[in-house]
């Protein structure tokens, strides 16, 4: 016996009135996926959202239709969540720099003047 409502909607559905107990299938065990997307080539690819999916394919075509369908893409990366590694806040002190090893940074060169004046003196050069 199926399920009456006063909605037809509901109605023309044909739903059993007891609950089906049986386990639910993988299909119905849907996952989170992160997407990552590229505007254009060379560029890096920047986070953009999540979508939920059964599966890596589908996550792929939600992303496709979600993410790349009115803006510019060209390549897009589609990552299981639980497979994105995070470091915790408290080890923040990891990635603090020492500030004795200032030559490590592009900063501490002062080329610049030398390169411009170069330019200047060797115009067949530019």
């Amino acid at each position: 016996m199926s399920l009456k409502s006063l909605d037809p909607r509901i109605t023309r559905e044909g739903l059993p009135e007891t609950h089906d107990a049986s386990p639910l299938g993988e299909i119905h065990h849907w996952g989170t996926y992160e997407v990552f997307h590229q505007t254009k080539k060379g560029d890096r690819h920047i986070h953009v959202g999540s979508v939920h999916a059964p599966n890596p394919e589908m996550a792929y075509i939600l992303a496709k239709e979600q993410f790349a369908r009115r803006a510019p893409c060209v390549s897009l990366w589609v990552v299981k969540t639980t497979d994105v590694y995070q470091t915790n806040y408290r080890d923040e002190d990891m990635y603090e720099n020492n500030p004795e090893k200032m030559y490590r940074e592009a900063g501490g060169y002062k080329v610049m003047e030398r390169i411009n004046k170069y330019k200047k003196d060797h115009p067949q050069n530019k």
